[in-house]
C-alpha cells in the first residue's frame, strides 16, 4: 500500500508562512493527482489544493493567491507553501494521493495522518 507522511505543520502568526511537505512511500506503481485538504474542529474535511502529474493546479477560493501547491514526481512528494496565513487557516492538514499501488490494480485514494497548523492572531 501507499503511505503518506506529512511534515512542516506548527504554529505561525497571522501574516506569516508555513510550508507543508508530504512524502509517499511503499508500494507505488503510479500516482495521479495529489493534494491537500484541511479539517477544522467540528467541520468536514475540505479541499485546499490539488495538482496533477503535469502540474495543473486547483485551489479553494479561500486560499487562492496565498497558498501554492507543488510536487516532485521523481520523489513522490507534494508541498504546500502557505503565505499570508490567517487565523481561519487553523486546521489539521491532510495529504492525499490518488495512486495505483501495483501494475493492474485499481487507483485508490490514500491519506496521510494529518499535521496541525495553528495560526494566532
Amino acid at each position: 500500500q501507499v503511505q503518506l507522511v506529512e511534515s512542516g505543520g506548527g504554529l505561525a502568526q497571522a501574516g506569516g508562512s508555513l510550508r507543508l511537505s508530504c512524502a509517499a512511500s511503499g508500494s507505488i506503481f503510479k500516482i495521479n493527482g495529489m493534494g491537500w485538504y484541511y479539517q477544522a474542529p467540528g467541520k468536514q474535511r475540505e479541499l485546499v489544493a490539488t495538482i496533477t502529474p503535469s502540474g495543473l493546479t486547483n485551489y479553494a477560493g479561500s486560499v487562492k493567491g496565498r497558498f501554492t501547491i507543488s510536487r516532485d514526481n521523481a520523489k513522490n512528494t507534494v508541498h504546500l507553501q502557505m503565505n499570508s496565513l490567517k487565523p481561519e487557516d487553523t486546521a489539521v492538514y491532510f495529504c492525499n494521493a490518488f495512486a495505483q499501488p501495483n501494475y493492474g490494480s485499481s487507483y485508490q485514494s490514500f491519506w496521510g495522518q494529518g499535521t496541525q497548523v495553528t495560526v494566532s492572531s
